[in-house]
């Protein structure tokens, strides 16, 4: 699949980063403290601001306790947009 414009995948991204977290009902703060993570960085990343690494992205991943491909779970259409 390609991606005719980045800074849409990161926004989509930052959306379901986002969507996660506050389908767990946590703060910015909870989400940094899982991820081992600034506060900072996860507002970055939740604006699609942040072209974040995968180690980042990583223990992002792992303070959801969810597989790394969880959080490109996003329809391909949304990508479109």
């Amino acid at each position: 699949m390609r991606y005719s414009d980045p800074e849409v995948f990161y926004k989509k991204l930052g959306n379901k980063i986002r969507e996660l977290r506050k389908e767990r009902k946590w703060s910015q703060s909870d989400l940094g403290y899982k991820s081992e993570l600034d506060k900072s960085a996860i507002q970055r990343i939740e604006r699609g601001v942040d072209n974040s690494t995968i180690r980042t992205l990583i223990k992002i991943a792992n303070g959801f306790d969810i597989e790394f491909k969880g959080l490109f779970d996003f329809p391909k259409d949304d990508l479109e947009k």
